[in-house]
């Protein structure tokens, strides 16, 4: 017998070689019915894989994001069997789930293509396949025989595939006429799949490397339900509104120019304002928590990327080196602003009373991402980080963790992104070469955060292996309106590049000590930040952030005079807006105003101007009245600190 505790931690017990379906049965028939795969002592498997083993236990149904990888990866299986049924030959890479649905990476040969236009038909096959209700059946393999399997297939990626796995560890998966190399797991059979939408087609190098193959990389999504299916195309129709390239082209807030180069975004005048307002919010909270702004050069030299290690993990896959005058003499494109810090920390003898010494900059730094991996601005080339960073002596550690949480916390609360989880980013124990630093140094990092992240009654969720190269690290996951997850801020404890760099400080016992180092980005990247806003608030941002919070909309140009000593008396108030001196009709001027979602439009006309008063419209609401512009700025004031009251560190 086998002892099985359940999430409520009660303890039932089953004979061994009994299987997570038969649990479920124990509970429910409902259950059983529903039930996708389960969870065993934290690993994800087949419903009716054999236990084996005392163990927790979690059923998984469609409510369950596992449940939904499980669900969403064996329909990636499905659509390769489609696809082997309608292109003989096809060659197949990798399908997995991914956060919303699926793809699959295929190789269709020599003058063959897949478009859009043939999504039906796969569709309709996978539907056909599904009704079936395949069993998808795992077994363990040998390499021999999986190599055998796969070169009579004629299959080189999968061969390519094996050569990095041991013998024991192969296991092949079924369903139907299609047998696919895979570690699983997969649902029970294929007859919950009810509905399928093949979403995108697009170019895939095999391995993500741009020196292999180009692959076609198919992307679909499968449910249950197919009223689900209908709501998840209407959130998608939603999502292509919200579309930052799109709204951030008719806000006129960047551009992009092939001739200055892909993924560098261009700021125009109403981006730039929007930018600056970021920068000033989070200026002045970090002047509260005592950090010291710092400006570093763009570029380094090589022996700067060298020391700090980031030469040695992003060189090869960096901006090249730029090279002088000067034989030998080489300086790279910033890739990170923390070694350039640590310079600045060693220009002058420290102690410990000097700490925690906090720096901060708003730097931009280059990565050379490849092109296929671009987009819009939440993946560029050139980017600015709000990063500080917090040299401190060790027993600060956790006081200055917490400290960095509330200025996460309050960004956060202050654009309104009120879900969201903190992941603590650890080492992966399985492989440790990837990492540098002392297991006694990562132990202490880690723990320092996961200890931060619990006093702040944070909702966390733990990775392995997600860590930086240099330290653990806890990233605030934000969902925005659409129920989408972005990765935005980012505070990680740093041990070892002190090290590298030899950085010092004196002890009360005039030891020389080594400092701890904490880097910190609440918004991440100002790109990113303002591509995830720009989705979350559909361009409509807060009335404090607004680049333009007001158009003045004359209805003549008779009125063009008075419009102007409006727009100066807004001005003098810190407001910030613009005068529509255009010939053209108030009704076009209004519908423009509101295209561009400016929060307030103030008509003037005859009877404004020999009253001085201003007509107040509000973007998406209309007419609200007549008032003297006093009034109005005294009110739009109120809303202003109506808005941030609460929110201030």
């Amino acid at each position: 017998m086998i002892d099985i505790t359940l999430p409520d931690g009660s303890v039932r017990q089953f004979v061994d070689g009994a299987t997570g379906y038969d649990v479920a049965s124990s509970i429910s028939e409902g259950l059983a019915r529903n039930a996708l795969g389960v969870r065993v002592n934290g690993e994800v498997r087949d419903l009716h894989r054999p236990i084996g083993q005392n163990a927790n236990l979690e059923i998984l149904t469609w409510n369950d994001q596992d449940g939904k990888s499980a669900f969403w990866h064996s329909s990636a299986h499905l659509l390769a069997e489609a696809l082997e049924a309608l292109y003989p030959g096809v060659k197949l890479g990798i399908g997995p789930s991914i956060e919303n649905g699926f793809y699959y990476d295929i190789d269709l040969g020599e003058g063959r293509t897949i478009s859009t236009d043939d999504f039906p038909e796969i569709e309709k096959k996978m539907l056909e396949l599904a009704k079936q209700k395949s069993q998808y059946e795992r077994r363990e393999v040998s390499k021999a025989d999986a190599i055998a399997y796969f070169t009579e297939k004629a299959d080189p990626y999968k061969l390519d595939l094996l050569e990095r796995l041991e013998d024991g560890s192969i296991t092949f998966y079924t369903q139907g006429n299609f047998t696919d190399l895979c570690r699983g797991p997969h649902i029970p059979d294929t007859s919950p799949i009810k509905a399928v939408k093949l979403l995108n087609v697009a170019g895939a190098y095999w391995r993500g490397d741009e020196k292999n193959k180009q692959l076609t990389r198919i992307y679909g999504i499968t449910f249950p339900k197919a009223k689900e299916l209908t709501e998840y195309l209407e959130r998608l129709e939603e999502a292509k509104r919200r579309d930052h390239r799109k709204l951030g082209k008719e806000l006129e807030l960047f551009a992009f120019s092939d001739k200055v180069g892909a993924g560098l975004p261009l700021w125009l005048p109403k981006g730039t304002m929007l930018r600056e307002r970021l920068e000033q919010f989070l200026r002045k909270a970090q002047v509260k928590a005592g950090y010291q702004p710092v400006v570093t050069p763009h570029i380094g030299a090589k022996d700067l990327y060298v020391t700090s290690g980031h030469y040695e993990k992003y060189g090869a896959d960096s901006f090249q080196p730029i090279k002088t005058p000067n034989p030998g003499e080489e300086f790279f494109l910033k890739p990170m602003n923390c070694p350039h810090h640590c310079e600045i920390y060693k220009t002058k003898p420290r102690s410990y009373r000097d700490l925690p010494l906090r720096l901060a900059e708003f730097g931009t730094v280059y990565r050379y991402e490849q092109s296929g991996e671009l987009h819009g601005l939440t993946r560029v080339r050139g980017f600015t980080q709000d990063d500080a960073h917090i040299f401190c002596r060790p027993d600060q550690v956790k006081e200055e963790f917490l400290k960095v949480i509330d200025i996460v916390l309050y960004v956060l609360k202050a654009l309104d992104f009120p879900e969201f989880t903190a992941q603590i980013s650890l080492r992966d124990p399985e492989n440790k070469t990837k990492y540098i630093g002392s297991d006694e140094n990562w132990s202490r990092a880690e723990s320092a955060i996961q200890e931060a992240a619990a006093e702040k009654g944070l909702t966390t969720v733990t990775e392995l292996g997600e860590a930086a190269f240099y330290g653990p690290k806890l990233d605030f996951m934000v969902r925005d309106a659409l129920g989408r997850k972005w990765q935005l801020g980012t505070i990680q404890v740093d041990y070892n590049l002190p090290e590298r760099f030899d950085l010092e400080y004196v002890a009360p016992d005039n030891s020389r000590q080594r400092p701890v180092m904490i880097h910190r980005a609440p918004f991440g990247s100002l790109e990113r930040f303002v591509a995830v806003l720009i989705e979350h608030c559909a361009g409509n941002f807060p009335l404090w952030l607004s680049p333009e919070q007001f158009a003045v909309l004359p209805i003549s140009e008779k009125y063009h005079d008075y419009a102007q000593q409006v727009y100066d008396a807004l001005l003098q108030a810190e407001l910030r807006g613009n005068v529509d001196h255009r010939d053209e009709k108030i009704g076009r001027k209004i519908r423009d105003a509101e295209v561009s979602k400016v929060p307030y439009m103030l008509i003037v006309g005859e009877k404004e101007q020999e009253n001085g008063i201003v007509s107040v419209r509000k973007h998406g609401e209309g007419d609200v009245g007549s008032m003297p512009i006093a009034d109005f700025i005294k009110s739009f004031q109120t809303q202003v600190a109506d808005m941030m009251d609460g929110k201030a560190v």
